[in-house]
């Protein structure tokens, strides 16, 4: 460690929103890929992106020269950076190396969507987030190396325009402990195993963000709060220990800032990290309480993070203020103020949104917003309360506006929750079920079908702006949509699935869609949050008690099954993911919300049933997400979640076949709670982690409809037909031949049609081979 010790700021964000305030990083980065913008224009764009980022918390009042400006810009994803950076590049994709052993953009791209034979890292769910992460491979041979200088190229370039800005890296033991063994570890290996191999390449690490001007350090630790990885809470907080005694002894390193977000610290954890000789910690106060004084404090700044990062409400000011203070009696050197995590999770900024309802708008805060709160409570921390008083008490006018406004109790919605009994949740016998639906759909072994959604091209994006804008009217953009729902039928009749969707060109978002049809939903023109690499989501906000004030899908769903003697789906999100997907209230249980969400759902599948539809898929995707971090806390979340789909469903009719979808959901986890579901197809993510699942969802005793993903979605590749026979053969081996059903992982929304149409037609003559082979 250097003598030279600059004091750290009395207030900071863990992170920022970097994709851009209009997406510019999104269009920079699928140019590069298309081949429209060479590596060049892609950095210059990143450069300018970050200056802008710079700029932008200077003028909200973070401070150019002391650190309190978080460097946490990301190509694609900060793990997928962590780990690219100390080298940790499976082997399949270890010719991308350059000569020197360094890891490039290409390489780094490469591995993040697969090429050729290579498939593409696994992807899954940030703790509890909608953001997706990569997840690295580490077995016992992988070599750790300084392999990038990204991080300190991005420092220096800070340096240069005349800031002194805090570069932001995934720490070790969260590096180590979301990782998978890498293909051929011996059974039982963890990657958190080789965490002494890891360290010195941290050191390394560190001791390059010295030399190129980095005066503080983010090391972000929240596998240090989770009690949901392989590893235990007391495994981790062990990891912790080491890796930061050994780390906080190196010499040549800025100071060190460990932040651990996303819930409460563990009691193992929070000790390690206060005796760990490093200079401060940063702690959620949001879903965490203040903890207890604990030995070693006395020489640290504490950060305090009392702003949320991950909901978009205005907050309370005075009770964040109380937490500060509380924090300031544990002894600490130094109470700061912060977000309790990164700001990536909510948009730049409520100024954007000009068309919200000013005064919704005045109960929100933005990234912009939170980062001009976090200035707030620093002043305050300076100079006293009594100096941020009227800013504060601003903020509790707003809430107690909100809590009166009209709409959001509406006595109607609260009287049907209120009658609610336990047959309203029920749906009777699935054997008796399927007999039924078996019956009436009468389809052949291993039936085919898709997701949802099929490719949002260019010209329906553009008929749907030209619509917004009053260019088409009404009529003309229905007739656009009804010509392209046709083409789509005509499409999978060609290519034989058994089971159609009507491809989704109305819906601009698989939760907006509906948000844009209920009562107690607000959505936004620019509120634009990453969700992996360069895709990005608009959540809605939901801010009052919901309903549904007439159908939202039935005329599209009636539409398309009326070009088709083939089953149509009708396609809906489930009360789950509608919650997950969007910025929720907070002054109510998730519970009470999502029974409000799942009664207009059941409405709607009344009608699809009225209106004769026969198959309807609730999709659930983010059902594993929302489980909670903490053990005590998830069997509360999983009743009512799962009691919310089923409330949802059970007033199907029996020879109805109601499916669901979860992607990238960590089945295995949860497999008891997706069995009390109770659909009668349940489709999966697996092509990507290549069938892993298919094996824990064969021990479990899955008995309904199953449909392990046999085409990841989520990458370019196109599946070869041997893959995806690969991939079926390893399903009929293990689960229940007659309930097997053959699908991609995903929506193909994101995707292009000469890839979609191809990859299907190599699903369709996988499973003609393996039905032919199993009937001779």
């Amino acid at each position: 460690m250097t003598d030279s010790r600059t004091p750290f700021p009395h207030g900071t964000i863990l992170g920022y929103p970097r994709i851009g305030r209009r997406r510019e990083l999104k269009r920079a980065v699928e140019a590069h890929w298309a081949g429209r913008l060479d590596a060049e224009g892609l950095e210059r764009t990143a450069a300018e992106l970050r200056r802008a980022t710079r700029t932008r918390l200077a003028e909200l009042g973070l401070g150019r020269g002391d650190s309190s400006i978080p460097e946490s810009f990301s190509f694609y994803d900060q793990v997928h950076d962590a780990a690219v950076a100390v080298g940790a590049l499976p082997e399949r994709f270890a010719g991308l190396r350059g000569a020197d052993g360094s890891i490039g953009l290409d390489a780094y791209f490469t591995a993040a969507r697969g090429a050729g034979d290579d498939a593409a890292l696994e992807m899954t769910k940030w703790f509890d987030t909608n953001y997706h992460y990569l997840v690295p491979e580490i077995g016992p041979e992988t070599r750790f190396s300084l392999s990038s200088d990204r991080f300190a190229r991005q420092v220096a370039e800070a340096r240069a325009d005349g800031y002194t800005t805090r570069p932001v890296v995934v720490g070790p033991v969260t590096l180590l402990a979301l990782a998978k063994p890498a293909d051929g570890a011996p059974a039982g290996f963890a990657p958190l195993s080789r965490l002494d191999d890891l360290l010195p390449v941290y050191a390394e690490l560190l001791a390059s963000l010295r030399a190129a001007g980095a005066e503080w350090v983010q090391l972000d630790e929240p596998a240090l709060v989770s009690e949901s990885l392989a590893a235990s809470a007391e495994e981790l907080a062990d990891a912790a220990a080491r890796a930061y005694s050994l780390l906080g002894a190196a010499v040549d390193r800025p100071q060190v800032l460990v932040a651990a977000g996303y819930a409460q610290l563990s009691d193992a954890a929070w000790t390690a990290l206060a005796a760990a000789p490093v200079e401060a910690l940063a702690i959620d106060l949001t879903r965490g309480d203040v903890p207890p004084a604990a030995a070693g404090l006395e020489g640290k700044t504490l950060v305090g993070g009392v702003i949320d990062g991950r909901n978009v409400w205005r907050g309370d000011l005075a009770g964040a203020w109380d937490r500060l203070d509380a924090l300031r009696g544990l002894g600490a050197a130094q109470v700061s103020a912060g977000t309790s995590t990164s700001l990536q999770h909510v948009p730049h900024d409520v100024e954007d949104e000009s068309a919200l309802d000013p005064r919704l708008a005045s109960w929100l805060a933005f990234a912009d917003q939170k980062t001009a709160q976090v200035v707030t409570l620093a002043e305050g921390l300076v100079s006293g309360r009594d100096s941020i008083a009227e800013v504060v008490d601003a903020a509790s006018a707003a809430l107690a506006d909100r809590r009166g406004a009209p709409g959001v109790r509406d006595g109607d919605v609260r009287a049907r929750v209120a009658a609610l009994g336990a047959a309203d949740f029920d749906r009777g016998d699935y054997d008796a079920r399927a007999a039924a639906q078996d019956a009436q759909l009468a389809l052949p072994l291993l039936p085919t079908t898709t997701i949802g959604s099929f490719p949002q091209t260019g010209d329906i994006r553009r008929a749907r702006a030209r619509h917004g804008r009053g260019e088409l009217t009404g009529a003309e953009y229905e007739a656009f949509l009804r010509d392209e729902i046709a083409r789509v039928v005509a499409l999978q009749e060609d290519l034989g699935l058994d089971v159609l969707v009507h491809g989704e060109p109305e819906r601009n978002d698989m939760v907006q869609y509906f948000a844009e049809h209920l009562d107690g939903f607000a959505v936004t023109q620019h509120g634009w949050v990453q969700s992996y690499g360069s895709r990005a989501t608009r959540p809605s906000i939901l801010w009052g008690d919901v309903s549904r004030p007439a159908p939202i899908t039935v005329d599209w769903s009636v539409f398309a099954q009326s070009l088709t003697d083939k089953p149509m789906k009708g396609m809906l999100t489930g009360p789950v993911t509608i919650l997950a997907w969007s910025f929720v209230r907070d002054d109510q249980p998730l519970g009470d919300t999502a029974n409000q969400v799942a009664l207009a759902l059941r409405d709607e599948i009344a009608d699809l049933e009225a209106a004769g539809i026969r198959v309807i898929q609730v999709d659930e995707p983010a059902l594993r997400e929302l489980l909670p971090l903490k053990q005590a806390d998830q069997p509360a979340y999983l009743d009512w979640s799962v009691g919310s789909f089923r409330l949802a469903t059970a007033g199907a009719a029996p020879a109805t076949q109601v499916h669901t979808h979860l992607c990238y959901s960590e089945f295995d986890v949860v497999i008891d709670a997706i069995a009390a579901l109770d659909a009668d197809v349940t489709s999966i993510e697996a092509a990507r982690s290549r069938g892993e699942v298919i094996g824990d969802i064969a021990a479990s005793g899955f008995a309904a409809g199953i449909g392990p993903g046999v085409y990841d979605i989520h990458s370019p590749r196109v599946p070869a037909v041997a893959e995806i026979g690969a991939l079926l053969d390893r399903a009929v081996g293990e689960l229940a031949l007659r309930r097997v059903w053959v699908n991609p992982d995903c929506g193909l929304k994101t995707r292009g049609y000469d890839e979609t149409v191809a990859s299907l037609r190599n699903l369709v003559a996988a499973t003609t081979q393996v039905r032919e082979r199993l009937s001779a």
